[in-house]
């Protein structure tokens, strides 16, 4: 799934990505980005992502660059 980064917050690691399919939200958590090459993301920045369930939530998962 692709999308684009709404907000990213460095400190808490934490964020909004917005899915570029149907512009619903989904959030991000610092788990999102283990195994990646990259710690910190920034707002506007594409990325790909799996979508993942947590607690009835959408959840963005296995966050890697977009080309």
């Amino acid at each position: 799934m692709q999308g684009v980064v709404r907000l990213y917050d460095p400190v808490t690691e934490t964020g909004v990505v917005l899915r570029e399919d149907d512009r619903t939200e989904v959030f991000l958590r610092s788990e999102s980005l283990e195994g990646s090459v990259f710690r910190a993301l920034r707002q506007g920045q594409r990325i790909l992502f799996d979508l993942v369930d947590v607690n009835g939530k959408p959840h963005a998962a296995n966050v890697r660059l977009s080309e």
